[in-house]
């Protein structure tokens, strides 16, 4: 997929207040640019997850590229890397247009209505009228149930995999605790470089990734080589590796920001309720469960289903729950391409 940055001329004014102007949006595309209305080629869009970019491809590359489910030849498929994301879109990281340095927490508050509202400014400045396949998973899913609502007439079909309607005090209180993580960096809220707060996201990401999988996950890939190990360990230094890893290329402000983003999450603030806002989205749907995870259980999924007028609800099994809308991708694929048949 190509990258791309959008920016967008006046103000973007979001939803909670404040404003900014000169939004910055990075985007990726398939390599043949889009044609307008004309072009042949089925559109697909995919809303990427909390800590992934734009370049699906690279993310999902057993779905996304030449010749897979979703192929970058055959059809048109774009993401836009997410508004406060650490891949180039505007966000706390971003140096102000003044000149006086990064925003970090002058930085206006993100909410996930906000993050649909910029990629559909992306959609208009592509010319893309109709979205054939909208697909997202996590607070992916959060922005495609988002999309569905605030534009029906563009949305055709839709996939919200491993999501749900409203953010629940169970995943609330893994965004704080992680959030807390942060706060007792002492190098976060001095926010005197992007470096600041690097050990808080560090402990962060370990707190999150024991929500992302499951007891037979870390069971199944993390034993101890000896059984007469004394300390274990090898799942510790897994957990170091990985907060490191995430360190390496994101920052803790970012992350601050998108976890909030994640509070946000509500289809049916302002709308009369969950059911009446769900039953607005005219998108043919499917809403996909895995049935270990334990982030987003599948009574979520259940009740999208069972709202969304004509939906389908489809499940996966997998041994490492949340994250297995990453990992299940023949189990997805199997769902979603009879999708891509009409």
């Amino acid at each position: 997929m190509l990258r791309h940055e959008y920016f967008h001329r006046g103000t973007f004014d979001f939803e909670t207040g404040g404003s900014i102007q000169g939004l910055r949006l990075v985007y990726h595309t398939s390599p043949v640019a889009y044609k307008g209305p004309g072009d042949p080629r089925k559109v697909i869009w995919i809303c990427h997850a909390l800590t992934a970019n734009s370049d699906a491809e690279d993310w999902w590359p057993e779905l996304v590229g030449p010749g897979r489910l979703f192929d970058t030849e055959r059809y048109f498929v774009a993401c836009v890397n997410m508004l406060g994301s650490a891949y180039g879109s505007s966000g706390p990281a971003q140096e102000k247009s003044d000149g006086s340095g990064r925003y970090y927490f002058d930085f206006p508050e993100i909410t996930v209505r906000d993050i649909v509202k910029a990629c559909a400014l992306v959609r208009r400045h592509l010319g893309v009228g109709r979205i054939d396949l909208l697909v997202g998973g996590s607070i992916g899913g959060f922005q495609a149930l988002e999309w569905a609502v605030m534009e029906p007439d563009v949305i055709r079909k839709a996939v919200f995999i491993a999501c749900g309607a409203r953010v629940t005090p169970w995943l609330t209180a893994h965004d704080e605790s992680q959030r807390m993580a942060l706060e007792a960096d002492g190098t976060f809220r001095a926010a005197a470089s992007l470096e600041g707060g690097a050990a808080g996201l560090r402990a962060a990401r370990s707190m999150a990734l024991i929500s992302y999988r499951s007891y037979e996950g870390y069971n199944r890939t993390q034993p101890e080589e000896s059984e007469d190990t004394v300390f274990a360990d090898r799942a510790g230094s897994y957990q170091r590796y990985q907060g490191k890893k995430l360190s390496d290329r994101f920052d803790a402000y970012s992350y601050y920001y998108l976890t909030r983003a994640v509070d946000s999450h509500n289809l049916g603030r302002g709308r009369g309720g969950l059911r009446k806002a769900l039953s607005s989205i005219r998108a043919e749907s499917v809403v996909i469960g895995i049935d270990s995870d334990c982030l987003f259980p599948v009574e979520e999924q259940h009740f999208m289903a069972d709202s969304i007028p004509g939906a389908e609800y489809r499940e996966i099994s997998s041994a490492f729950g949340h994250d297995g809308f990453l990992l299940e991708y023949g189990q997805i694929s199997d769902i979603i391409a009879p999708m891509l048949m009409d």
